[in-house]
């Protein structure tokens, strides 16, 4: 709760007033008690708590990760996506705060109710589109309808990000992102009422030499069957819960029925670069391993075994001989 700070001088003035007798004491204790009034806006209303918005920010902390790497390998070139801020306000001054043409991902996620909308800064759709068409990921000036292949090619580059978006939000609940819509102008696009409160996660997004913003927003209506898993209490529960014996047991069950690839290995050498570039069909290459010296197997890349060849069943075998006390040890 904030408190006042006065002045020396007022503080003077304060008891200057008790002593002569222009104020009492019981003057200012009803004061105190008098009920102060609290400025509400209603068209700015906020519905969520600073908790709530922090847990949301996490979220899309990692989903920026996410789509960081995604975007690295699709695009070839230096991409960095961090998450700038994330805030409350009504749809309308969100829908205002855009650009009049830009590029605007509509999609749902059930099984929550509501659409959530992907806004992507112009600067930042034109320079993916050109480096996906070949080019150096420069931005062009022009900012007008895309083309139908320009719309696949965008549809295509962010519904492969919905896998992200839905590992990201796990931690949460399990959404299925479905995108709906790609619009250009946000004028035509009419999620919510205008007072409709949303978040909005704002994504710095640098593509090569271009940046530029990338705006998630996510309505009250999509948030609210969830509002009590983003407070901290949840997450801290979630994660001190203890594994029941069941789960464990199935858990069990599965990573024994997991395969493992084994490798026996019959022996290595060592050669130059220059033998290496010289060799030919027929050539003989000499391992450094004795004949009737035990073979080294590997289980995953880690040394496990020692066996000796053989055959079983008219198919090449090997029997172990010995286990690895360090193979055993190995936490890898």
């Amino acid at each position: 709760m904030s408190q006042e700070v006065l002045s020396q001088s007022e503080i003077d003035a304060l008891l200057s007033a008790i002593s002569t007798g222009e104020m009492s004491a019981d003057e200012l204790k009803k004061e105190e008690q008098e009920k102060k009034v609290k400025v509400y806006d209603f068209k700015r209303a906020l519905r969520f708590s600073k908790d709530q918005i922090r847990s949301l920010t996490r979220v899309h902390e990692n989903f920026a990760r996410l789509m960081t790497t995604f975007f690295s390998a699709q695009l070839r070139t230096y991409v960095q996506i961090s998450v700038a801020s994330a805030d409350q306000i009504p749809y309308e001054e969100f829908i205002r705060s855009i650009p009049n043409m830009t590029i605007l991902n509509v999609f749902e996620v059930p099984p929550l109710d509501g659409r959530i909308l992907m806004e992507v800064n112009p600067n930042i759709g034109y320079a993916m589109l050109d480096r996906v068409l070949g080019g150096k990921g420069e931005s062009v000036n022009k900012i007008d309808n895309l083309t139908e292949i320009e719309t696949k090619i965008m549809r295509n580059l962010f519904e492969r990000t919905f896998e992200y978006l839905q590992e990201a939000w796990s931690t949460i609940t399990e959404i299925n992102p479905v995108l709906t819509d790609l619009e250009v102008n946000p004028q035509f696009l009419q999620m919510v009422s205008p007072n409709e409160t949303v978040v909005v996660i704002s994504l710095n997004t640098t593509i090569g030499d271009t940046s530029g913003m990338i705006n998630i927003c996510i309505p009250h209506v999509v948030l609210e069957p969830i509002i009590p898993k983003l407070s901290v209490h949840y997450w801290m529960q979630t994660n001190n819960k203890e594994r029941l014996p069941e789960e464990a047991a199935i858990l069990e069950k599965r990573i024994k029925k997991a395969y493992v690839p084994i490798v026996a290995e019959l022996g290595n050498a060592q050669i130059t670069v220059e033998d290496f570039l010289s060799i030919g069909i027929g050539d003989v290459l000499e391992l450094q391993q004795h004949i009737e010296a035990p073979l080294l197997v590997k289980v995953g890349q880690i040394p496990k075994f020692m066996a000796q060849p053989g055959q079983s069943s008219k198919k090449l075998a090997v029997q172990i001989l010995e286990i690895l006390k360090e193979g055993e040890n190995d936490d890898e």
